[in-house]
Parts: structure tokens; sequence; C-alpha cells
């Protein structure tokens, strides 16, 4: 089997596995709180992973500067973005979660736009931001699931802030990224994004109730770990190394399809007229935000040699 066949095989993994990932966290948070949910799976996948890591490559990275890096970007893209996803999939439906969780590159655009003096807006990106605005719209609208109240909309801004943070992490993580074994940085950011998550659960969660083995649970605990962390990872970064930037991350185009598609299926989460609108608008606008943003990026490279990093849409998505 060529190497481009494995890497194929390996996107198509991950288009189905981090789409049902959505599908996991609701089921984990029906019977445990979520902080100490997501806390357990990422800090224990943090662990599986380094351990990987350094059994392929001791080479490794211990300087305070990148540790500080590491837990700064575990932070904001897991223990507030993964953190509060799973956080708002106690009060939204799966599918949802992963529709807002989709618009991640449009923030990301945004902070690059407001960061680098080189990057601007064209017709393109401000076509696709307005589409996103109207996705959410859509989301938050009462038609999308016959609820309105300040709990469901408590739940929509809880994965939003979700995803405005992994945008930031992944920047922040795209311009510092160490040539020092990788995966080993990952295991870190996976490390301690679940150790701050834990600390936070006291406070963030209700733990007055007792908790207690439910297999449904401890099954959606497992299946997140090995294949929505450490499996999954590990197979974008080999696709990602064997194909072209944009083929590698059409799985982020796929993603919400298959949580929605799997949310119908499995927990009978409700699919209107105004999910299947949102869908189609959100997935519009990554598309003209992402081709504006390498529009101009050509433009400029063809001009101009620059060493600004490409749009940070590599950077997994994963709930």
């Amino acid at each position: 089997m060529s190497g481009n066949t494995k890497a194929y095989l390996a996107l198509a993994f991950i288009c189905v596995v981090w789409g049902t990932t959505y599908l996991a966290i609701r089921v984990g948070v029906m019977h445990y709180p979520p902080f100490l949910f997501a806390g357990v799976r990422q800090f224990v996948s943090g662990i599986i992973l380094i351990t990987a890591a350094l059994a392929i490559n001791r080479n490794k990275d211990i300087s305070r500067q990148n540790i500080l890096r590491q837990m700064l970007i575990g932070f904001l893209m897991l223990s507030i973005g993964n953190g509060c996803v799973t956080y708002g999939e106690k009060i939204i439906p799966s599918g949802i979660a992963a529709l807002v969780c989709s618009l991640m590159p449009l923030f990301a655009v945004l902070m690059n736009l407001f960061s680098s003096s080189r990057d601007h807006f064209n017709w393109m990106i401000g076509a696709g931001l307005l589409l996103g605005v109207a996705g959410v719209g859509f989301i938050v609208g009462p038609g999308v699931t016959g609820m309105s109240s300040g709990n469901y909309v408590t739940g929509v801004l809880s994965v939003l802030l979700a995803t405005c943070s992994w945008a930031l992490g992944s920047t922040i993580n795209k311009k510092n990224a160490g040539a020092v074994n990788p995966f080993f940085n990952s295991g870190l950011q996976l490390f301690f994004g679940g150790l701050f998550m834990l600390i936070i659960s006291p406070v963030a969660d209700d733990l007055r109730q007792p908790l207690v083995w439910n297999s449904d649970g401890m099954l959606a605990l497992l299946y997140l770990i090995v294949f929505g962390s450490v499996l999954a990872y590990a197979a974008y970064m080999y696709s990602l190394s064997k194909l072209p930037v944009g083929i590698a991350t059409i799985y982020a185009y796929i993603n919400p399809l298959v949580a929605v598609l799997m949310g119908y299926v499995i927990l009978r989460e409700p699919l209107g007229v105004y999910t299947i609108l949102a869908f189609a608008t959100i997935i519009a606008s990554v598309f003209l935000v992402n081709s504006g943003y390498r529009r101009q990026h050509k433009i400029i490279i063809t001009k101009e040699p620059t060493t600004i990093g490409a749009f940070p849409e590599d950077a997994p998505v994963e709930s």
C-alpha cells in the first residue's frame, strides 16, 4: 500500500472519528460532570501520547519557555476549548455544538487580520463572515430545536467561547511551533489541558451527586481517549505529512455533517430546516473565508517573499 493511500485512509478515519466525538461527549455528560469528564480524558490522553512520543523519538524540549508555552496552548485549546464544548453539550445537542465549532476558521482569520499588518479584508472574507453570523442566527433561533430558553443560549455561548479560545490557541501554536518532537509537545498540551480542567472541575461542576459507574459513560470516555485523542491525532499528523494542507484539512467540512447525522440517528436529536440552513451557511462561510485568506496570501507570495504562516486551519479542530 502506497504512502498516499495510507494517508487518504488516515484522512477518512479522521473525518469519521472527529465527527463522532461530539456524540461521545454528549453521551458522557449525560452521566458525568463535564469538566471532570473532559479533564480525565485529556489528562490520560496526554500521558499516553507523551509516552508514545518519547518511545519513538527521545528528543524533547523541556526548557522552561517550551513548557510554559505548551501549558498556555493546552489551557486555551483544551481547558477552555474542549472544556467549554463539553460543558455546552450538557445543554445543547451534539450536532448543534459541532456546527458552532466549525466556525473556528472564522475566528482564526479575524485574529490574524488584527495581529498582522500584511493581512487585510477582501470581499470573500467579508461575505464569509456575514454568512457565519447568519449561521449562528439559525442556530440560536427558536426554530432549531424548539427551545429558546436562557439555558440553551448559555450552551451556544459556551461553545462559541470554546471555539474562539481554540482559534487563539491554534494561532499561538502555529506561530511558535517547535521543530523538536511535535508529538511530545502535543502530549504536553493534552496533559496540562486536562490537569487544568481537573482543577477547574470543583468550581465549575456540580459534584454534589456521587459518581457511580455507568457503562455508557465509561465507554464514551474510553472511545474519546483512544480514538478521539490519541489515534485520530496521530492519523491527522500522518495525513498532513503526506497530503497537501488543502486536502488534509477537508475533515473540517465533513465533521459537522457526521456529527449532525450521528446525533439525529442515535440520540434522536432534532434535525429541522433551521439546522440544515445553519449547516449550509456555516460550511459556505468557512469555504469563502478560507478561499479569501489563501487568495490574498498567494498574491503576497507572488509579489514579495514572506515568512507569514499559512491559514491556521491545519490545527486539528477536534471536540
